[in-house]
């Protein structure tokens, strides 16, 4: 074995050891009931194994939410310094990158679970991958390898990819693999757009965290639509169940405990309306305008006789009044 391959396996160890506990205490259930050798069984365990993985991972979750709720209330003063340094992208970052080290929140933070899970998921890549080649890997043995590496599943073993199956025209295979590889693209994209639009004030949808949040709705799935032609069936399954779960507790946040200021939060507030939890706001006060002050009538001037008898009367000439 290359000496790089022997110390990665050397680091990876204690992650090979951890899931193949767990994997192999999920297949022990399952074997009560199913056959050993089943490809329903190996793929019910890989399932169960995603829940515990993701059990775990819920206090991560919920730093995740807190974190994305500091980011969306601080892109008020984002903005601001956008308006001040954006002459100056260095001066901007610095900034930026400063508010939000004052603020105890990270950028980067929304990315936690997937990074997280990333060395669980290469782990099972792995282990599934060596059973296939007489090398178990953890607690499994030279039987339990056996089983896994001949499991079927709808025609399709634990073990096969899309790029195998596609190489020598499997069609079961190459089906099977196709639609788990969309099922988890789709559930990727799914998940990262239900929190851009349900959870996202309309502040919080401009500047660089959106510009994040953006590449992130693009980038992952593509990532890892490519990437699972590479995936064999089982490590699939894991990433979609991993994936379902994710949409499903994500929209249990944004139901029960909506950011302020988004359409969740709206939605929530009609809600706690109807069902009499919260009365209803009342209707902001009509102003009542001042009344016009009405224009003073002028009274006309008092004009004199001469005036109103329109001139001055003649002068009477002596004598004209006996005539």
């Amino acid at each position: 074995m290359p000496p790089v391959a022997d110390a990665f396996n050397t680091v990876m160890a204690p992650l090979y050891w951890v899931v193949s506990v767990v994997l192999m205490g999920w297949h022990w259930l399952f074997d009560q009931i199913l056959p050993a050798d089943s490809g329903w069984t190996w793929a019910l365990s890989i399932v169960g194994l995603t829940l515990v993985v993701r059990a775990a991972l819920i206090p991560l979750f919920v730093k995740q939410i807190k974190s994305s709720r500091n980011m969306q209330m601080l892109q008020p003063k984002v903005k601001e310094l956008q308006k001040k340094y954006g002459h100056d992208r260095e001066r901007l970052a610095q900034e930026t990158m400063a508010l939000y080290k004052d603020a105890g929140t990270n950028p980067f933070a929304s990315c936690l679970p997937i990074l997280a899970q990333m060395p669980i998921f290469l782990a099972l890549f792995r282990v599934i991958d060596q059973a296939t080649k007489d090398n178990p890997l953890g607690v499994l043995t030279e039987t339990d390898a056996a089983q896994l590496e001949g499991a079927s599943l709808l025609g399709a073993r634990i073990a096969d990819t899309f790029l195998e199956a596609f190489g020598i025209g499997d069609w079961p295979v190459l089906l099977l693999t196709a639609g788990l590889v969309l099922m988890m693209t789709a559930t990727t994209f799914t998940t990262q757009r239900q929190l851009m639009r349900k959870n996202m004030p309309e502040s919080a949808l401009t500047g660089p965290y959106a510009q994040q949040q953006k590449m992130l709705l693009y980038i992952l799935p593509v990532a890892f639509g490519v990437g699972g032609i590479f995936f064999p069936v089982g490590v699939l399954l894991y990433w979609t169940t991993s994936n379902l779960w994710t949409m499903g507790q994500q929209f249990y946040v944004i139901r029960n405990n909506p950011a302020p200021g988004t359409p969740a939060f709206d939605a929530k507030l009609a809600r706690d309306i109807r069902k009499g939890k919260v009365a209803p706001p009342e209707p902001p006060a009509k102003k009542t305008s001042a009344p016009k002050p009405q224009p003073k009538r002028q009274q006309p001037k008092k004009q004199s006789r001469k005036k109103r008898r329109g001139g001055p009367r003649p002068t009477q000439q002596p004598g004209e009044a006996d005539a």
